[in-house]
C-alpha cells in the first residue's frame, strides 16, 4: 500500500508539473505558473529516489499509475468523463504495475 501511495503522490506532481506551464502556454495563464511547476517536477523526481526497487522497475510501474492517475485528472480538472474504453485501459496498466512490482523475484 506504501508503494501505491507513493506512486500515486509522484504521479500527481508530473502532472501538475505539466499542468501547469500547459496553462500559461495554451491556456494565458501567467508565466509564474513556472516556478511552482519547476518545483513540482523536481518533487516527482525525488520521489522517483524513493522507491526500494530498480530504477527501471519503479520507472516501467509507476507508468501504470501515472496512466490511471491521469484519466482521473481528465475528470477531475479536465471535466471531461472517461469513456469505458479509458477505464478499461487503466485498469489494465494498473494490472500491469501489479504484476511489475509485486511479482515474486528469485535471486
Amino acid at each position: 500500500m506504501k508503494t501505491l501511495l507513493l506512486f500515486v503522490i509522484t504521479a500527481l506532481a508530473e502532472i501538475v508539473g505539466c499542468y501547469l506551464p500547459y496553462l500559461w502556454l495554451r491556456k494565458g495563464g501567467s508565466a509564474w505558473l513556472l516556478v511552482p511547476a519547476a518545483a513540482s517536477l523536481a518533487l516527482f523526481a525525488w520521489l522517483l529516489t524513493l522507491h526500494p526497487t530498480a530504477s527501471g522497475r519503479v520507472y516501467a510501474a509507476y507508468g501504470g499509475v501515472y496512466v490511471t492517475i491521469a484519466i482521473g485528472w481528465l475528470w477531475a480538472v479536465d471535466a471531461v468523463k472517461p469513456t469505458r474504453w479509458d477505464l478499461l485501459g487503466a485498469g489494465l496498466c494498473l494490472l500491469g504495475m501489479v504484476v511489475i512490482m509485486f511479482a515474486p523475484r528469485t535471486g
